[in-house]
């Protein structure tokens, strides 16, 4: 899906289907410099951004709007994100925010607390239009 050169100065990253949607950009200008201390690199995309040399988290805007799931959804800073924890690779897609936005990193190399409280700010910037709910918030009561 990606490929990460430490040795080119952009990053290449394959850009999402929908990473021309224009509510993207507020978010991209939003990115932070860093991200778990890691430096933000170019990248060779439109939609996408980089942190760490070689790469130790990789976003992408435009990708497709996660629907129900029973993946884990976490909440940092008022963002809701679904988890799929990958070998070593984790993916973290926005929930209830059109387009969607997902990052990619290895919890081994940067912590994932640190990765989506450096991205609330910015990922605050596309609106929230669903929050995550649980199965017990959903069942009717009785």
């Amino acid at each position: 899906m990606l490929a990460v050169s430490g040795c080119s100065p952009a990053v290449d990253v394959q850009p999402a289907k929908d990473s021309a949607d224009p509510a993207c950009a507020p978010m991209m200008v939003a990115l932070p410099d860093k991200v778990a201390d890691q430096p933000l690199r170019k990248t060779s995309s439109q939609g996408t951004a980089a942190w760490g040399d070689p790469s130790k988290v990789i976003l992408r805007c435009g990708v497709n709007v996660p629907g129900p799931t029973t993946d884990p959804c976490v909440g940092v800073n008022g963002v809701d994100w679904v988890m799929k924890a990958g070998n070593p690779v984790w993916t973290l897609t926005t929930f209830g925010r059109k387009p969607a936005t997902e990052i990619l990193f290895d919890p081994n190399k940067v912590a994932s607390s640190t990765v989506l409280a450096d991205l609330a700010s910015a990922a605050a910037k596309i609106p929230q239009t669903a929050k995550c709910t649980s199965i017990s918030e959903t069942l009717p009561k009785g």
